[in-house]
């Protein structure tokens, strides 16, 4: 009797984001739901640095999944998957927080953006930081939406310039270019703000 042939480890090579995405354009619907275990726990992440409130995230990951299966069929299989799934879940975040008129900075490590003295005393050390958190937060205000996105996209969610670019559907010079004129604009209100305000 002969041996039964050993399964090469192609028989058991998990199918890529774009094969899935094949499918539920073929009508296979159930081979969404190996997309949604992909990525609900990263946007879920994700959403985390934009909504604090956990019923909302999970509500808008939930809706990005419902958009993205709506819009499947214009996917392009052709290219990547997944940052067409963040574009998606990027636009109803922001749109969350352009109707909350404000963008979370509870991840952010100030001491990217500023210097600042180091005080061997922690109580003045926390102090400090957090009057950096409500000065910073306050600027980040100031800035406009593509400099403020492309800070949290960078800082909070930490992407590479092409993820960025991809979420935010603009060449990657653009987005080195507001992400640099946006810590120069934050890094100026700073200063502007220490001069005047620092020796009193």
């Amino acid at each position: 009797m002969e041996d039964s042939p050993i399964p090469s480890p192609s028989s058991f090579a998990v199918p890529s984001d774009e094969t899935l995405v094949s499918r539920v354009q073929a009508g296979e619907s159930d081979a969404f739901g190996a997309l949604i275990e992909r990525y609900e726990g990263k946007l879920l992440r994700y959403g985390r640095k934009f909504v604090s409130d956990q019923e909302d995230i999970r509500d808008l990951v939930q809706d990005a999944f419902i958009r993205a299966y709506q819009n499947i069929q214009s996917f392009d299989t052709s290219l990547r998957f997944s940052p067409w799934m963040y574009r998606i879940a990027h636009n109803v975040f922001v749109n969350r927080l352009k109707q909350q008129k404000r963008f979370p900075l509870t991840y952010i490590d100030f001491d990217l953006f500023v210097s600042h003295p180091v005080y061997e005393d922690p109580t003045e050390r926390e102090r400090e930081q957090e009057e950096m958190r409500v000065l910073i937060e306050q600027f980040l205000q100031e800035l406009s939406p593509k400099y403020r996105e492309v800070l949290v996209l960078n800082y909070l969610e930490n992407m590479a310039y092409k993820d960025i670019a991809d979420v935010l559907s603009v060449p990657i010079g653009t987005v080195g270019i507001r992400l640099r004129r946006a810590k120069e604009a934050l890094k100026a209100r700073y200063i502007k703000h220490h001069e005047r305000y620092g020796n009193t």
